[in-house]
């Protein structure tokens, strides 16, 4: 079976005539000609859509007899017609539709393999339009390693608009540190407020957010300025219109892609990774995203429903094909890591088990609610927990740092994703308090005045192991909530949330956005805040007692960089702390924090192990970091 992307969809090119033609091809196994069968597309000018009058030309597509996949195609000569905009130059809309002998079966079905669309359930194709193949700017970036990553989650719509309106706040986004963007689904849906997690197609960008151009130079700015990009693939279910969903419901047929497998719903089935059209069919998406617009990676969404084991069809076996299509230096230099490494994102969001999924597939980041669940049970409770402290370093609760193939020895760093917030949960700011007034769907604000409270996870955030992940607008203390006994409601993604960004500019928003600031430029300025090295002062008893978590961040020297060395210390209480601290090391440790606009001496520490205090602000921090000449 071999599934060609480019002989399905819409193709247009201009004859020696000087005519468009379109090529539009759609493959339907187990859907023939001599089964009774007939497939048409319905097609109209974007100016005629909505002109009375004027319908939709209709044209009858051919079944290639002993295709293994069953395609249907035709070539349309798009000639300039009398009756409206066809033939003219612009973008077209189109549909398919199935019929069984004078019986229509399906009355209309978008393209599953569109480039483009319109609004809701329509394909689309442009032509005429000026400027050619779009030009890429990006032959010298290279996706960061692992262990360099910090991630910024981020809705199109929701966060400012348009692809072009994400591009015009990288600047700010640099100033938060981050060097990856995880882009929330931009394929289209059906609904105008969507998150995107039911899609109806996988390889056009949303039209509402700026469609295929607007993708390509959201990603060639990003790589410009040093950023990766990484898309949320929803390869485990789809919209009930989707075309493989309809198509098969409507017909009887036997479905060559949806079905049950892993833990997907039995109320709602989705794809099915036993077969083989279904794994062929997402292995040529994510080619597609790779090559057509530059992606890094995919953070696949819900991979329990597409998990069938570590040597499984389903999740396993994308992300190895993944990895080792990408391992090509020439084709995609932005993934050469030097060493025969690919650097490829592959990100699962396996929640029930995310240390094994890292241990067991070609992952090499997933997401998992660990630091998230731990500052919330440590907000609402109030007092200070060794299990949030452990979070900080994945390894010390089970996560491994390196994936190692046992039969061909292949290897490469893992680490999860460490985040206080995500598109699933009410804002972090929530945890802390509530506000009386409501959002339009009956849910309560979080308080911002407490944001205060927030600075020490803020910190934890950044100096903790793993890949730190923000949520758009957790830096100025976004503050909505979802129902509690429901997170995963629908009222979560069918109703819009744009960022307040006026919050920016009042006094909690100014005052984290200045400690988010700060701390990002610890983190990339400083090799140990992003290392392995990482020791919990866990044995002494008045640290928790007094609101306190201690820990040290080091890096060992690497050619001509000299050795790092960080202690951090946490204060979660409301008091002003005086916490006692055991220095590993002789020399003059620098608070980093405050030392711009609130400068003092560093402290002189005589001996390894010498024990001497510091006072930290209540619900606050500081980090000490070793002088080189220290």
């Amino acid at each position: 079976m071999t599934l060609d992307i480019y002989e399905v969809g819409a193709a247009p090119v201009k004859n020696a005539a000087g005519h468009w033609l379109v090529h539009f091809g759609i493959y339907l196994p187990g859907i023939t000609y001599p089964d009774g069968y007939r497939v048409r597309v319905r097609i109209i000018h974007e100016r005629d859509q909505f002109v009375r009058g004027i319908e939709p030309k209709v044209f009858d597509l051919y079944w290639h007899g002993g295709t293994a996949l069953d395609l249907w195609d035709i070539t349309v000569d798009l000639t300039a017609d009398s009756d409206g905009n066809f033939g003219q130059d612009g973008v077209y809309l189109y549909r398919f539709q199935l019929l069984r002998g004078a019986r229509t079966v399906a009355f209309w079905f978008a393209d599953p393999f569109a480039r483009a669309t319109g609004r809701g359930t329509l394909s689309a194709f442009d032509i005429g339009s000026p400027g050619g193949p779009f030009t890429w700017h990006d032959d010298g970036f290279v996706v960061p390693e692992v262990d360099d990553l910090v991630v910024y989650e981020l809705h199109v719509g929701e966060f400012n608009g348009t692809f072009d309106g994400v591009a015009s706040q990288l600047a700010y986004l640099q100033g938060l540190g981050v060097n990856a963007l995880e882009l929330m689904p931009v394929t289209n849906v059906k609904d105008d407020v969507e998150w995107g997690y039911t899609p109806l197609s996988y390889f056009a960008p949303d039209d509402r957010y700026g469609g295929p151009e607007g993708l390509k130079r959201l990603v060639d700015a990003c790589h410009s300025n040093g950023i990766a990009v990484i898309l949320d693939a929803v390869y485990s279910h789809s919209h009930p219109e989707f075309a493989y969903n309809l198509v098969y419901n409507t017909s009887g047929r036997p479905n060559p892609m949806m079905g049950l497998f892993g833990e997907e719903f039995s109320e709602s089935p989705g794809t099915d990774f036993t077969k083989e059209f279904t794994r062929d069919f997402f292995m040529a998406a994510s080619q597609y995203w790779l090559d057509e617009y530059h992606v890094d990676g995919f953070r696949y969404d819900y991979v329990p429903g597409i998990f069938d084991g570590a040597a499984g069809r389903g999740y396993a076996e994308l992300v190895y094909r993944t990895y080792q299509h990408t391992r090509q230096p020439s084709r995609y230099p932005r993934f050469d890591a030097g060493d025969g490494r690919s650097l490829v994102i592959q990100c699962a969001e396996h929640l029930s088990d995310a240390r094994g999924i890292l241990r067991t597939t070609y992952s090499n980041t997933c997401w998992q609610n660990g630091l998230l669940d731990e500052a919330a049970g440590q907000a609402g409770g109030g007092t200070v927990q060794a299990s949030f402290a452990r979070q900080l370093d994945p390894e010390l609760i089970g996560f491994p740092n390196l994936y190692k193939n046992p039969t061909t020895g292949e290897h490469f760093p893992v680490a999860p994703f460490q985040y206080l917030e995500s598109h699933d949960h009410s804002r972090f700011i929530t945890r802390f308090g509530l506000e009386k007034l409501a959002d339009p769907v009956g849910q309560p604000y979080g308080n911002r005045e407490l944001f205060y409270k927030t600075q020490p996870y803020v910190i934890a955030l950044y100096t903790a192991k793993g890949v730190p992940m923000l949520w758009h607008g957790q830096e100025f203390a976004e503050n909505w909530s979802v129902t509690p006994h429901r997170p995963g409601g629908y009222e979560r993604i069918l109703y819009s949330r744009p960022l307040h960004w006026e919050y920016f500019y009042d006094i909690p928003g100014k005052a984290l956005i200045r400690l988010y600031r700060i701390m990002a430029g610890l983190r990339s300025r400083y090799r140990a805040l992003g290392s392995r090295g990482f020791f919990y002062y866990e044995d002494d008893p008045n640290h928790r007692k007094e609101g306190i978590i201690v820990f040290r961040r080091e890096a060992p020297a690497a050619g001509a960089l000299p050795a790092e060395a960080f202690m951090v210390v946490l204060n979660f209480s409301d008091d002003s702390v005086e916490a006692w601290i055991r220095w590993p090391k002789a020399g003059r440790w620098e608070e980093q924090i405050d030392r711009t606009e609130n400068p003092g001496p560093p402290l002189l520490i005589p001996a390894g192990g010498h024990v001497s205090p510091v006072r930290v602000p209540s619900n606050y921090g500081a980090v000490y970091r070793l002088l080189p000449d220290g």
